[in-house]
């Protein structure tokens, strides 16, 4: 924890000695993209992407879970999602699974969550991506990924914009391992290096 604090510490200074980075930031927030990941260290949007401040606006969860839109369910990921669409006009959004995600596992042996009865009770209860479309043999990350796509879709704003060509979904997968990204083909189910 010290290290993390030190650089906090002197943070200010690399802000203000780069004026370059800070720069985005100066002008209000107009990101490139929404990236909606999980909340797993290994996995860092800005790195991966090598976005300023200011380019990605992110939404990270257990497992980069999208619940189900329902009319009048308030949830921090339907709302981050509203904001990103509605009043800051992202164009791209991405969501980004990756390889040894423990929420994908957990939800694929349940046994594993017993001791985060809420993390499995939430995974259980916010989709059903057994039933997506992936090669056998897959990382079973990739079917949860596609779950996701299809969840958010479904979210009225969003497939207005998809319709409308103002909003461009990417389907994003990770892996930890070698660093490599793969891009979700929905026409043929695929996923395809970067």
């Amino acid at each position: 924890m010290q290290s993390l604090i030190d650089h906090a510490r002197m943070f200010h200074r690399k802000v203000s000695g780069g004026r370059e980075q800070a720069a985005p930031l100066k002008d209000g927030i107009s990101p490139q993209a929404m990236f909606i990941t999980c909340s797993d260290a290994h996995v860092i949007p800005s790195l991966i992407t090598g976005a300023r401040p200011g380019e990605l606006f992110e939404l990270r969860t257990a497992g980069n879970i999208i619940p189900p839109y329902r009319l009048g369910r308030l949830t921090a990921e339907a709302a981050t999602i509203e904001y990103a669409v509605n009043i800051l006009g992202v164009r791209d959004l991405v969501v980004c699974g990756h390889t040894r995600c423990g929420a994908v596992q957990g939800r694929v042996r349940s046994w594993t969550l017993r001791s985060a009865p809420t993390t499995r009770w939430w995974l259980l209860q916010t989709h059903r991506w057994r039933e997506a479309r992936v090669s056998g043999g897959e990382e079973p990350g990739r079917g949860h990924l596609i779950a996701q796509l299809d969840k958010l879709r479904r979210y009225p704003r969003v497939a207005r914009r998809v319709a409308s060509g103002r909003l461009r979904l990417h389907g994003w997968f990770y892996d930890v391992d070698t660093g490599v990204v793969s891009n979700f083909q929905p026409e043929t189910g695929a996923f395809t290096p970067l």
